[in-house]
Formats: structure tokens, sequence, C-alpha cells
């Protein structure tokens, strides 16, 4: 839990006095957009992986 909290201080340490506002808003969207994206593929090989589809 400790790293979790660690990784949300560096997170926000990143956008804190950030200018434009809308460029913020859109990175903190991109970010949580790749994290998304990184975790459908991680879902898609673990699910590949364990149904025994051949690579």
């Amino acid at each position: 839990m400790g790293t979790l909290l660690l990784l949300k201080g560096i997170y926000l340490k990143a956008f804190d006095d950030c200018k434009p506002e809308y460029l913020v808003v859109f990175l903190k969207a991109y970010s949580v957009f790749c994290a998304l994206m990184l975790m459908l593929v991680f879902y898609a090989f673990f699910y590949r992986l364990f149904t025994g589809f051949e690579f």
C-alpha cells in the first residue's frame, strides 16, 4: 500500500504548477487512458495464456 501512495504522490507532484490548465487536464486523461490500455493488454495476454491459445 505504501508503494501506491508513493506513486500517487509522484503523479500529483508532476502536475503541480503546470500551465496551461487545459494541458494538465489532457495529460491526466491521457495517462489514465494509457493505464487502461496497458491493463487491457495484460488481460488479453493472460486470457490467451490460460485458455491455451497458440502464440
